[in-house]
């Protein structure tokens, strides 16, 4: 039995994307594991299944390399998205994850922006194990302490640090990933505000790792900072892969994220 795949990242972070619009697909957690290993399968931070929906062009299953579904990946999202585009020619898609139905557009060639929805504050929507300030966490780890949560479709952790490239993510990211007021674990950032419009950042994914960019942390980021203070309602922010341009809408309370996307190359998997 083999499965044609599709292989795209934005900004480095990588999906194997797999049609079952016609076809329906269903992988065992082992199967995923082995397609998202970097040695012995194909490699990648999600693997993504492309599935037929009633509510949006298409609906979106992600992965992560442990097995594990997950809800939200904005960067997946601008990559099917752009799938989809090229299918039909237009410059906008709307997906349907199990956390949003989002809406995508074509800002230019492969520059897909992502509407992603209302960021959520409230401790049960995040979602955390009890009522707490989610401005200012109960946590503190080493030198950092009090991080900001925000739920966008996902849980993140968000660190306010004075320099991103100095922290620890691959010593820290798994201890924090699993604290217990996180019931599913928490997508860990450390983001610096380097001015009003710019932010560095800095992600562990829950499940994946220190990835090379992270779109719905990049949101959460954004938040977080404006949240404190730190930064405006719109900023370029600054990964190791790359950076996105997010914007809050204080009106719409909607975040959108823009950025590139780009194909790598399709193949077969043979089980």
């Amino acid at each position: 039995m083999s499965q044609l795949f599709i292989k795209m990242h934005g900004l480095g972070n990588d999906f194997v994307i797999f049609d079952g619009r016609k076809t329906p697909i269903a992988f065992t957690r082992e199967q995923l594991r082995l397609i998202a290993d970097r040695r012995f399968g194909v490699g990648c931070d999600q693997v993504i299944v492309i599935e037929p929906s009633s509510e949006a062009e298409a609906f979106m299953r992600i992965y992560n390399p442990d097995g594990g579904e997950i809800d939200s990946c904005g960067n997946a999202t601008r990559c099917v998205a752009w799938i989809l585009m090229e299918e039909t020619g237009k410059d906008r898609a709307v997906l349907k994850t199990n956390a949003e139905r989002l809406v995508c557009e074509r800002v230019d060639g492969q520059r897909i922006r992502a509407d992603m929805g209302q960021p959520r504050f409230e401790w049960s929507q995040i979602p955390l194990s009890q009522p707490c300030d989610t401005l200012h966490l109960d946590i503190k780890v080493g030198d950092l302490s009090r991080p900001v949560a925000v739920g966008m479709g996902n849980p993140h952790m968000v660190f306010v640090v004075p320099s991103a490239d100095d922290i620890a993510v691959a010593a820290l990211g798994p201890k924090l990933e699993h604290h217990p007021l996180f019931p599913e674990r928490a997508n860990i950032s450390f983001a610096q505000a380097v001015s009003h419009d710019s932010i560095k950042l800095r992600v562990w994914e829950r499940g994946a790792g220190e990835t090379l960019a992270c779109g719905t942390a990049a949101c959460a980021a954004l938040v977080a900072l404006h949240r404190r203070g730190l930064v405006g309602t719109q900023a370029n922010v600054w990964l190791p892969g790359g950076v996105l341009d997010v914007k809050w809408d204080m009106k719409s309370n909607h975040i959108t994220m823009t950025g590139a996307v780009a194909l790598v190359f399709s193949g077969k998997w043979y089980e």
